[in-house]
């Protein structure tokens, strides 16, 4: 945590004063709002995954480098799927292809914008892609755990495409994605796959031990087995707990919301952090790992929203004791900081 703080945080603000520097000078207006709109209230992103980084050993700064870029990648379309003016899932499905190209140093950049209005955004985006594409080259071997990458970012644009078009098409779309990869994960519902494809944190694992060499095809395999479906799942299950009533009020698609009732949400959330427990035993610096784990645990449900969520307060509370001592640490040290903060 120590180097957490000291050395990764400061190079994250680092990236991202870059990143924000060029996002204001977008000439169109509406992707210059959304652009800096990303920056500007998901930066906690950014900082979350730059913890991986610690994984990258003396290329840290390298691997901070690419979080960040593939990250604003990430949290910039996401706005303009869900907050802009549009909802064709052509334009979703383009502008996604950017995160494929990230992971593919091979492939040259594209016009990702050719299916909307809003065209001209100075190649920030294209940049983005680049600066990804150019830490990936620095890999010797990453052709040994590319596939998994691909993969991992193919279920994450898909589940964007299909959730953000017209609202009576989302959920029957999602259902039918879901079909698809149903025997191989049985033992999920379609809401549950859904938020375990939306998490980067598998990409960032693996690119942060590429960079320090560590790479192997049976190591891309523990990871992308011990992080999809519970770890990540995990991640997004506890983003839509704390943003329930606020997804209520603005009408967004939220997976908590489709369980049968809260007996059966506190069951499944309960069976996600014991199975994330389970599977990243089998990891290399397990401590890492569980560390992930239970920060993820002990930050979300420290958040401020959660205090104003009265009806879930015995599900919190298990939900901790399940995750564990350390979780409790992370916990409390948080509620202690937003406290501090003001945001209390």
């Amino acid at each position: 945590m120590k180097n957490v703080y000291q050395k990764i945080f400061p190079q994250v603000s680092r990236e991202l004063k870059y990143w924000k520097q060029r996002a204001s000078n977008i000439p169109n207006p509406e992707l210059r709002t959304q652009a800096l709109a990303s920056i500007d209230d998901k930066k906690f992103h950014c900082q979350g995954g730059g913890v991986y980084s610690l994984l990258a050993g003396d290329k840290w700064q390298d691997a901070v480098q690419f979080i960040v870029a593939y990250q604003t990648i990430s949290d910039y379309l996401d706005n303009l799927c869900d907050r802009s003016t549009s909802l064709d899932p052509e334009d979703f499905r383009m502008l996604h292809l950017s995160m494929e190209d990230a992971l593919s140093p091979e492939n040259d950049v594209k016009e990702y914008y050719q299916f909307r209005d809003e065209r001209d955004d100075g190649d920030y985006l294209k940049d983005l892609v680049r600066t990804c594409q150019n830490v990936l080259c620095n890999i010797p071997n990453y052709i040994l755990f590319q596939r998994q990458m691909i993969q991992l970012e193919s279920l994450y644009s898909d589940l964007q495409v299909h959730k953000h078009v017209e609202h009576d098409e989302r959920i029957p779309r999602l259902e039918t994605w879901f079909q698809q990869h149903q025997n191989r994960w049985p033992m999920l519902s379609w809401y549950e796959f859904s938020a375990c494809t939306g998490s980067t944190l598998g990409i960032f694992c693996m690119v942060s031990y590429g960079l320090s060499n560590q790479m192997t095809d049976e190591l891309a395999k523990q990871i992308f087995d011990s992080y999809f479906p519970f770890l990540q799942g995990l991640h997004i299950m506890l983003d839509y707990f704390i943003d329930q009533e606020e997804d209520k009020e603005e009408g967004d698609l939220n997976f908590c919301n489709y369980y049968a009732d809260e007996a059966e949400l506190e069951k499944r959330l309960v069976y996600f952090v014991e199975q994330t427990n389970k599977h990243v035993q089998e990891l290399p610096d397990r401590s890492f790992h569980e560390m992930v784990q239970h920060g993820l645990v002990g930050l979300y449900l420290a958040d401020p929203k959660v205090k104003k969520m009265k009806q879930f307060e015995a599900i919190v509370k298990r939900l901790i004791k399940t995750s564990g001592r350390k979780s409790q640490f992370f916990h409390w040290n948080i509620r202690v900081y937003n406290r501090l903060a003001g945001r209390y």
